[in-house]
């Protein structure tokens, strides 16, 4: 099921299923569907293609992959960008539609986009990132679907590819970039600054009565600060997590895809009531239920995890202040700023 942004030639991208943006007639065009061809092997793709014929704009079809990493190429069929208005999103929108349903249909367990349409066919790139992300999302999301069988790769060549656009996003952008800016400061100048945490730690101690100074309260990764919140907290995590699942109102399923993690990663979360996850994991659980800040700290916290000060764990805190929790757009806001994504 997980959504995966990934910097690679789609060419080369072992998947059941590659997209290309096709030419609707059956000739070879420019870009990414000139390149599909000379991977796959130009005469038996195009003999494969003619046998299909013409494909309307908005239409997905599919061959043998021949020579390529994968076992079908499906061809997705744009439209030229004029101005907007003459039905270019919904063509568009109907490309990642027909593709995925035929992926779904050929029973396909991962399927490569690229940035469909961004450039022969010149759609801006920031308008089609968001037609993409969003027409992905709802697949995902679709109870009816086989969304959670399926891998589904975004792949570009590098973070310049992408362009996010939406005031929400230039406000996380300015907050981490304040933020960080101001921590780093602090280090630098405020030499003193360690010292003056240390004596406000004076009075926290571990369980075996040693003092845990302030480096190991700042490290959220340390052993002493990890011992520390695995004692002093409350219910264990997984009943913290069901408890917002039920508040939640949500089906297991709604709260696994939102969250882009395996159906069977879920299942051993909440069977397990002594495992604990990836703190990547938690967050994404975070943001699937729609947390804010001192819930998702709580449910952290009763994992034995916290937020750093790192821009990455910044730039989180930041979308969940601001109530942005779509995973996927997350992890493209990661990927464009060179961070590890959450899956």
């Amino acid at each position: 099921m997980p959504f995966h942004i990934i910097r690679h030639d789609i060419t080369k991208v072992k998947a059941d299923a590659i997209v290309n943006t096709a030419n609707p007639l059956p000739v070879i065009g420019s870009g990414t569907d000139s390149a599909v061809y000379e991977a796959a092997g130009k005469d038996e793709l195009l003999a494969a293609r003619m046998k299909i014929g013409k494909i309307a704009p908005g239409q997905s079809a599919y061959t043998p992959a021949f020579g390529l990493a994968a076992k079908y190429i499906i061809h997705s069929v744009g439209t030229l960008w004029d101005d907007g208005t003459h039905g270019e999103w919904e063509i568009l929108r109907s490309c990642y539609k027909t593709a995925l349903a035929l992926a779904s249909q050929l029973k396909c367990k991962s399927i490569a986009f690229p940035l469909m349409a961004t450039g022969a066919y010149g759609y801006p790139k920031a308008e089609a990132l968001n037609v993409a992300l969003q027409e992905i999302g709802r697949f995902r999301l679709k109870t009816e679907s086989k969304a959670e069988d399926m891998d589904i790769y975004l792949v570009v060549f590098d973070k310049q590819s992408l362009e996010l656009s939406g005031e929400e996003f230039d406000i996380i952008e300015q907050y981490i970039d304040d933020s960080y800016v101001t921590s780093q400061r602090e280090r630098e100048y405020m030499p003193d600054s360690r010292a003056m945490r240390r004596f406000q730690s004076q009075s926290v101690y571990a369980p075996n009565d040693r003092q845990i100074v302030a480096d190991d309260i700042l490290d959220p990764e340390s052993d002493t600060m990890n011992e520390y919140l695995r004692v002093h907290k409350g219910k264990s995590f997984v009943q913290t997590l069901m408890k917002y699942i039920i508040a939640s109102g949500m089906e297991n399923a709604e709260v696994y895809k939102k969250a882009n993690i395996d159906r069977k990663l879920f299942s051993k979360i909440i069977g397990k009531n002594d495992y604990t996850p990836r703190t990547d994991t938690i967050i994404s659980l975070a943001l699937a239920l729609e947390l804010n800040i001192i819930q998702t700290d709580e449910l952290l916290k009763s994992a034995g995890r916290a937020f750093s000060g790192s821009e990455r764990d910044l730039l989180l805190r930041a979308c969940i202040e601001h109530k942005i929790y779509d995973i996927i757009r997350i992890d493209t806001l990661l990927f464009e700023r060179g961070l590890d994504t959450l899956t």
